[in-house]
């Protein structure tokens, strides 16, 4: 789990993953909150479907394959996650993705949780650099990474940013 000033990220487990999938109430139970960030269906329940398994068959790593949860600590609230899309390369770099509720958004919730994701990732020895991708015309992520300090360092389709 990070703490931040405003949030609480918390790393789900292969049960918890599948709590997400399947039965939001019961995560909310187990976890005591409420989850009011963007809504499970379509690509993202794909995601988390896959990544069930994928958190099962590699537990010591697990922290790289899951989904965490942006908890606002007010209320108590989910207002998004955050992830690390699998362990780090060869090149000891870790990609980083995030999405957060609609109500949620200019708030700063995303920068904060993206820069303690990011801190948190580097002081683990086994990373130099947290990458990321954006799409064409997703301004509201490429200022988050802006605001973390990433540079851009590629683009083809989309974006690629680096954080050292």
């Amino acid at each position: 789990m990070i703490d931040t000033e405003r949030l609480q990220i918390v790393p789900l487990t292969a049960q918890r993953l599948k709590l997400l999938a399947e039965d939001i109430q019961g995560l909310e139970k187990e976890l005591d909150c409420r989850y009011r960030a963007e809504p499970i269906e379509g690509i993202l329940l794909d995601i988390i479907k896959h990544q069930v398994e994928t958190v099962a068959n590699d537990e010591a790593n697990y922290l790289y394959h899951s989904f965490w949860l942006i908890i606002r600590r007010a209320d108590k609230v989910v207002v998004g996650s955050t992830c690390f899309k699998g362990k780090p390369n060869g090149n000891k770099e870790v990609e980083i993705g995030y999405g957060l509720g609609k109500r949620f958004e200019h708030n700063g919730y995303m920068t904060e949780a993206v820069q303690a994701m990011c801190n948190w990732a580097l002081e683990q020895g086994t990373v130099l650099n947290v990458i990321a991708e954006t799409e064409p015309g997703n301004p509201k992520s490429e200022r988050v990474l802006e605001r973390c300090g990433f540079v851009k360092y590629k683009r083809d389709i989309n974006t690629w940013w680096k954080l050292n």
